[in-house]
């Protein structure tokens, strides 16, 4: 897929693997994906132009991602 490309509506799930029904919900969620994706290519650009190797930087991201923890439900 190249960067011109259309890409494709995500459709947000709960954890029983249902779609989240809620519009305001759903354009939160893409509202953040947007301003995540948007501060990627921002520290990937400023990285690159400093020098750095960008697969390096893009694996420093998938990293801090992946280290990620969901919040504990409240009960």
């Amino acid at each position: 897929m190249g960067a011109d490309s259309p890409k494709e509506p995500t459709v947000w799930r709960q954890p029983d693997g249902k779609p989240v029904s809620c519009l305001e919900k759903i354009k939160v969620l893409n509202q953040n994906i947007q301003e995540i994706e948007t501060l990627c290519a921002d520290a990937l650009e400023d990285g690159v132009l400093m020098g750095c190797d960008a697969a390096q930087i893009k694996q420093a991201l998938h990293e801090l991602i992946d280290g990620l923890t969901p919040p504990r439900a409240k009960g």
